[in-house]
């Protein structure tokens, strides 16, 4: 059995082919976001030309009506507003496809292939263009009654902090996404995290976003995946101390933070998984 797993994300997409459990194809390409949804089919259709699979699972960048198959919208890229992409690419490649947004997918490949195996509940979080978070317990996503748990995303942490694209203020993502850390501070994210008096300010920012997790759900480990989690120990160690500083002591909450294992692929590996679902 061949799988197509797509991610399709903020600033780059990836396309991935596995043949029953093995990866042996992989590929990532920039998104052109002025393109829109238009160039991001077309870009993804020329690119997996000629191979061959069976069925196909789909990582999206933002909400997912995950019942209707539908894109609820992508603050990031224009023109996916209640767009079915399903429908869409089983037209186009003629395979049963399922998808579900990247976070969730994320947690399952994460929870299934990488550093949150064996844990339950387990939160992952993707931290890149934008935040956003998927819940996995026993093996299953808890999407809630709409398909929108997990979108940490758009948690105010801020009370009084600048306005988000979602239309509130504060949020998760308007403090600590690489989308915001770059218009706010002037350079991408990956330069800010090695200042170390930078990442002091941020970490309790992020922190307080995660506190919110683990008192909700007391996960037994979170892991943390994206581009900026790449900062590595840079950024885990004082979000760790900050996190024991904020997190309530009498709850004897874990604060098991981890970096995801699988790094970019998370998401294509979940694709993987979800395709178990058809």
């Amino acid at each position: 059995m061949n799988t197509l797993a797509i991610d399709i994300g903020g600033t780059k997409f990836s396309v991935a082919l596995f043949q029953n459990d093995t990866m042996i194809r992989r590929e990532t390409h920039p998104t052109d976001a002025a393109g829109g949804r238009d160039w991001m089919l077309g870009r993804i259709e020329e690119v997996v030309t000629g191979w061959p699979f069976d069925r196909c699972g789909v990582g999206f960048g933002g909400p997912v009506a995950f019942g209707e198959q539908r894109v609820a919208l992508s603050t990031h890229v224009g023109g996916w507003k209640d767009f079915y992409l399903c429908r869409y690419l089983e037209e186009r490649f003629g395979v049963p496809v399922v998808m579900d947004n990247d976070a969730n997918v994320g947690a399952m490949g994460e929870g299934l292939f990488g550093a949150g195996r064996g844990c339950s509940p387990l939160f992952y979080m993707t931290l890149s263009t934008g935040i956003g978070g998927g819940i996995l317990m026993n093996g299953r996503v808890q999407r809630g009654a709409d398909s929108w748990a997990g979108e940490i995303g758009h948690m105010n942490i801020e009370p009084e902090g600048p306005e988000c694209l979602c239309g509130s203020n504060g949020c998760f993502e308007r403090m600590c996404c690489g989308l915001w850390l770059e218009r706010d501070y002037g350079k991408p994210a990956r330069e800010l995290l090695q200042e170390p008096e930078f990442v002091r300010g941020y970490v309790v920012r992020l922190a307080r976003g995660l506190k919110a997790c683990i008192m909700l759900l007391n996960p037994a480990r979170i892991v943390i995946g994206g581009g900026i989690a790449k900062a590595g120990d840079s950024l885990f160690e004082p979000l760790r101390a900050s996190l024991r500083k904020q997190v309530t002591a009498w709850s004897g909450a874990r604060l098991d933070v981890q970096p995801a294992e699988l790094v970019d692929d998370s998401v294509l590996w979940g694709a993987l998984a979800l395709t178990r679902t058809l």
